[in-house]
């Protein structure tokens, strides 16, 4: 027994020379970080700094031996720290790494680990000198934005950009192994509607609830992720035809036989779906995704609460390479400024006399026909070219409210362009650059375009009139969008759909809605705008309720060139295509 150390136990580390012991202790307490010097030898550990404090432990005596202080790492994280320390042998670069320490309270506390180890004089590895500090909230942070990157956070379950992730694996795994991967997409049936009646609680529960439904009728190993607003995705690997329908059908009867109750009392939802196999008809999670919302559709205009497959065929080859041929057009029309813009007056109630034009796309072919939008908008939208496209017709009518100041223009802003950060700062930018036409420039959006995210189109709004744009909502009345959406949206403008209007004299459900609908709007404080007005019946019952503009063959059909401007109009072409 050394007469240094009557005990007998193996000696502890040497300690740090006084003067530096107190100032590293000093620091080390404001840090929070504790250093460690470990004596591989016989396994004891001295500490610098607060290591008891760091773990809730009344001292630090279980932590001054190495088999006290593993026994406080969390066992999954093991391995892991073995593997750092092994590699640091081998190369004998710095170690560092991260792992979970229990706490006294039988909570746990992430830690940062970095060290080194150092050799004795017969090059054997004696000490392990390091340090360590708290991280917790930093990985909570960390789990928290991994939460936010990867999960929706009304369900908890996949959002779209993971689950596309997930399902561009599964189609790889599905090549190399020769197998097929199933993908459905399931949406939720007039979820607008509910939201309407209900409030965006009830909506919210619905969402819930249907996720959970869905989940419950998954065979083990599926996916299910939140894909939309009132759509999830399903990825079933090792699955073709047969284990696709058979899925759908469980999650029909799911869906279809549960109650929500709510405090109006109980609710039943549907659910309808498409689905695609890969990679037999599907390269990649994005063609499968877009394959499987056309057999959605499909299964929508059969009559919902229902399931489609995706299936090749003759017809949809053909349609595919018609709009590629129609997508060519445009673009080297777009290219060779034959893209123009026809014309149609809004006119005041009492003298008709225009008090702006509303600006539609026409395509001029090379012998001079005339070709309207609806012929050709459809595969401009599937082929993604709908933003570049809104943004040249916007460019174009700008252009003519800076030749006509005395001019006022609407401009139809498609979904995709509205629902897109990027498109509306190119609108922004383009308006700021003139804005003096600003208060002269309407932007239009759809009603349905409006429905699909209200906060979203409400920013939009709010962005435009910010510049001194007005908005007009179009097409009221062709979806679900409840009178109060209108004061959230906070539009200037709302122009009630043509079908409402042709022949509102005569037909009793039409005049209510439209009646109604001016009422309200002359409460919000909102000018009005009839479409499609074709004759002087339904043009006195308008004026007679209180509408404020008028549109519609009875006043003039759209027209190229300058129609406030006669002597300036562009000569007539020698066809035209009855307008869109």
């Amino acid at each position: 027994m050394s007469p240094t150390n009557p005990s007998g136990t193996a000696p502890r580390p040497a300690a740090l020379p006084n003067a530096e012991d107190a100032r590293l202790r000093v620091a080390f307490g404001a840090s929070g970080d504790v250093v460690y010097d470990w004596c591989i030898g016989d396994g004891r550990i001295a500490w610098t700094g607060d290591v008891a404090g760091m773990l809730g432990l009344p001292d630090c005596i279980e932590l001054e031996t190495a088999d006290g202080f593993q026994s406080r790492i969390g066992p999954d994280d093991v391995p892991a720290r073995a593997l750092a320390l092994s590699r640091h042998l081998d190369d004998g670069l710095p170690f560092a790494c991260e792992y979970k320490l229990r706490r006294g309270d039988g909570g746990f506390e992430w830690v940062q680990e970095r060290g080194v180890a150092e050799r004795g004089q017969g090059g054997r590895f004696e000490r392990l000198v390091g340090s360590l500090r708290v991280v917790t909230e930093q990985k909570v942070r960390e789990h928290r934005l991994e939460r936010l990157a990867y999960y929706d956070e009304l369900t908890g379950r996949l959002n779209r950009v993971r689950l596309l992730q997930y399902l561009d694996g599964a189609i790889a795994r599905s090549r190399t192994d020769g197998g097929r991967v199933a993908f459905l997409v399931v949406n939720i049936d007039n979820l607008g509607m509910l939201n309407d009646a209900y409030g965006y609680d009830v909506a919210d529960a619905v969402i819930v609830d249907v996720a959970r439904w869905i989940g419950d009728a998954l065979p083990t190993g599926a996916l299910l992720g939140r894909v939309g607003g009132n759509q999830f995705g399903v990825i079933l690997e090792n699955s073709g035809d047969r284990e696709m329908g058979d899925t759908a059908e469980r999650i029909l009867e799911s869906v279809r036989t549960a109650v929500i109750e709510t405090a109006a009392g109980p609710i039943i939802v549907t659910v309808t779906m498409g689905g695609v196999t890969a990679p037999d008809l599907a390269s990649d999670s994005k063609a499968a995704f877009g394959r499987a919302e056309e057999a959605l559709a499909q299964a929508k205009r059969a009559g919902r609460d229902r399931f489609v497959s995706y299936r090749h065929s003759a017809e949809l080859i053909e349609q595919r390479h018609r709009s590629l041929a129609t997508g060519d057009r445009v673009l080297r029309a777009l290219k060779e400024r034959r893209l123009k813009l026809a014309y149609q007056p809004i006119v005041g109630v009492g003298d008709r006399r225009p008090l702006m034009y509303e600006s539609l796309l026409r395509m001029l072919t090379d012998d001079g026909e005339v070709i309207p939008a609806g012929s050709f908008m459809a595969a401009v939208e599937e082929l993604g070219l709908i933003r570049l496209v809104d943004r040249y017709t916007l460019e174009m009518a700008v252009e003519e409210l800076v030749r006509s100041p005395d001019t006022v223009l609407t401009v139809n802003v498609s979904g995709m362009t509205a629902a897109d950060a990027s498109s509306l700062t190119g609108m922004l930018d383009l308006v700021k650059a003139h804005r003096n036409v600003a208060d002269r420039l309407v932007l239009e959006i759809t009603e349905t375009v409006a429905m699909q995210d209200i906060a979203n189109s409400a920013r939009f709004v709010a962005s435009l009139r910010d510049l001194g744009c007005r908005v007009a909502l179009d097409d009221f009345g062709a979806g679900y969008t409840s009178f109060r959406h209108l004061k959230s949206l906070d539009v200037d403008l709302v122009k009630i759909d043509g079908q409402f209007v042709q022949g509102v004299a005569e037909d009793a459900d039409n005049q209510l809605f439209v009646k109604t609908l001016l009422t309200l709007s002359k409460g919000l404080g909102l000018r009005t705008v009839a479409e499609c007005v074709e004759n002087e019946r339904d043009e006195r019952f308008l004026r007679d309720n209180g509408v404020d503009l008028l549109q519609g063959y009875f006043y003039g059909r759209p027209e190229l060139g300058r129609p406030w401007a006669p002597a300036e109009a562009a000569p007539g072409p020698r066809r035209q295509t009855p307008a869109a």
